[in-house]
């Protein structure tokens, strides 16, 4: 008798996760790592980095491979357009975080900044101006600098995927305005 209850507790629980699962994807929740695809507001964007910059071709491939969304070459011929207005190359940074007893460098912390914003075909602003700062610490001796060199590049290219997908996650909130077309057209 004993092990039927056990049973019928075991259905229920299973029952009531069943349930839970089907409500939640019924509602359109997706876990926050749901692969990194967005659905971006514009057909077409273009990104306002340079070309060769590694920063502009990870961005660029996690636009093209949403599907949905063309990067143009040039700003006029794009419904969204990326504008950097600080270069996280350019303004990465690496400062002393800690010392230790003989004064000598334990660990660094490495800062990864952007300031960009979203603008639509006429240049009306649709995300303001938006900064995303990255940070990392990293410990550091000098017995193993060919190694910690290694691990400061690998840092620097996680902070870079993580601001990609935060920047993908920020275009992909944008609303743009609703252009009205008069009846009878």
């Amino acid at each position: 008798m004993t092990m039927t209850l056990a049973w019928r507790r075991l259905g229920r629980t299973l029952g009531l996760l069943l349930a839970l699962t089907l409500t939640l994807s019924a509602c359109g929740f997706h876990l926050r790592g749901d692969g990194g695809h967005y659905t971006l507001p514009f057909p077409t964007m273009y990104v306002g980095l340079p070309e060769a910059s590694p920063l502009a071709i990870d961005l660029k491939r996690n636009i093209r491979a949403n599907g949905g969304t063309t990067v143009v070459a040039a700003a006029k011929d794009a419904d969204g357009v990326i504008e950097v207005l600080t270069n996280p190359e350019k303004t990465r940074t690496k400062t002393i975080l800690s010392l230790n007893s003989n004064g000598r460098v334990r660990q660094y912390l490495l800062s990864y900044n952007i300031v960009f914003r979203v603008l639509d075909r006429q240049g009306a602003e649709l995300l303001a101006p938006t900064q995303i700062l990255l940070t990392r610490p990293i410990d550091f001796n000098e017995t193993q600098l060919l190694a910690k060199e290694q691990e400061e590049a690998l840092l620097y290219k996680d902070m870079q995927t993580d601001l990609v997908q935060q920047m993908m996650r920020r275009i992909a909130a944008i609303k743009p305005p609703q252009i009205s077309v008069p009846a009878g057209r």
